[in-house]
């Protein structure tokens, strides 16, 4: 019978190991497997982020050791000061003074730099938390931008997730922690919070909560200019929906809160010339300041759409060759949108990626801090923490870590000769 068949291969009791006798201790390393299985995500993100900043830290301090005397500090600097120089005097600026109602002028007549090529939310907030606690403007400003980057791990984790396997996702934060520019992320400087404030509209997108992308998107727009690239990616993503939505559908209400979204991120991609329109009387108050920066390169000219990369073109190689090359990165890089590990990301990241690409193509002038601002196609990471060889990602963070020595050594140390700005 089959019951006697049951009963003649009883199951060993429980807590033996089929013979009698108590399973042996667990090894280490199943230890060490099991416990990490358990840990919590955000644990894991959080040791991440710890571990990086020690790297980022130790490297910051090994420069500030050596950095002699500069327009904005003495020789060997602490922390907090060597971590506010460059753009981050013109926050202490914003934060301490606000913006001037008069244009600087140079001695020939152009406009001249002044804080208004600097966006208001970061400052703001740096100078409120200041009046709160009474604390310097360079130690708040570091501690703000380091809780803003700890957030963006952290939601960078939960949004890469959308799209990745755990493992993966977890990984893209690795290498979001340890990036060449991840140093930007514990200085004076905006980016973290722009960042965080990316990651949180990227993922409402992604989730097509577009009514709470909203509020996060208009103070996005108000941290660093990106207000206009995410209209741009809006656009795209109602028009791919439209023609998707027999396959994926989309109803009228997303599609009025998706459009609304766009249109909302299009004009507040706008406000801030606007606003230094109405304080200084100048129309072009806003983009003539910007332009001051790149006059050391090309000189005075108005802002002309994707002038800037041809003039850099000429300016760093020249010639027919300049052109040439400046056309086979544009083509590559929309070739690279497409290969397997970024068709990984979705739709929706590829398209934000791409509009902000054609959002600097169109406005900026390559220079030393273009580096700086390919941060927001973070994105990308998710596709190079893709392969899962062992090999590969050691490599590859071994490889960012080098190059964070080096743009720090290159863009943020100050040897007396400014030729690469961070």
């Amino acid at each position: 019978m089959a019951n006697n068949q049951l009963t003649d291969q009883p199951f060993p009791p429980i807590g033996t190991n089929g013979k009698g006798r108590a399973p042996s201790t667990p090894s280490p390393r199943l230890w060490l497997k099991v416990r990490y299985r358990l840990t919590p995500w955000w644990v894991k993100v959080v040791v991440i982020f710890v571990l990086s900043r020690v790297i980022t830290t130790a490297i910051l301090l090994g420069y500030a050791s050596v950095q002699p005397a500069n327009p904005w500090t003495v020789a060997q600097p602490d922390y907090f000061s060597f971590a506010s120089i460059w753009d981050g005097h013109w926050y202490l600026i914003v934060a301490v003074a606000g913006y001037p109602s008069t244009l600087p002028l140079t001695q020939t007549g152009h406009v001249g730099e002044s804080a208004w090529a600097f966006l208001p939310a970061y400052p703001a907030l740096v100078r409120t938390v200041m009046a709160l606690t009474g604390l310097s403007f360079e130690f708040v400003a570091v501690v703000v931008s380091v809780l803003f980057a700890l957030a963006g791990a952290l939601m960078f984790y939960r949004l890469m997730r959308l799209v990745l396997p755990a493992q993966t996702a977890l990984f893209s934060v690795v290498l979001w922690c340890v990036a060449p520019l991840s140093p930007i992320f514990q200085v004076a400087y905006a980016e973290s919070m722009q960042s965080f404030l990316l990651i949180v509209a990227l993922y409402f997108l992604l989730k097509r909560d577009y009514w709470l992308a909203m509020p996060v998107v208009a103070v996005l727009a108000l941290t660093r200019p990106s207000g206009l690239a995410f209209a741009l990616a809006m656009l795209l993503h109602v028009c791919y929906r439209w023609f998707t939505r027999r396959t994926d559908p989309f109803p009228r209400g997303e599609l009025i809160a998706a459009a609304s979204l766009g249109l909302f991120s299009a004009i507040m991609g706008v406000v801030w010339p606007l606003v230094a329109w109405l304080m200084t009387g100048s129309k072009s108050a806003y983009i003539d300041t910007e332009l001051a920066w790149r006059s050391a390169y090309v000189g005075y000219r108005e802002l002309v759409p994707f002038e800037g990369w041809l003039q850099g073109a000429q300016f760093w190689i020249g010639g027919a060759a300049g052109y040439v090359v400046l056309a086979l990165a544009v083509v590559a890089f929309a070739g690279f949108l497409f290969i397997p590990p970024v068709r990984k990301l979705g739709i929706d990241l590829r398209l934000w990626v791409a509009s902000y690409v054609l959002y600097l193509l169109a406005v900026f002038f390559p220079q030393s801090s273009t580096f700086r601002l390919l941060i927001p196609i973070f994105p990308l990471w998710g596709a190079i923490a893709v392969p899962r060889s062992w090999i590969y990602r050691i490599a590859i963070v071994l490889v960012c870590i080098a190059a964070q020595w080096g743009w720090v050594h290159i863009a943020w140390w100050y040897d007396g000769y400014d030729w690469t700005p961070p």
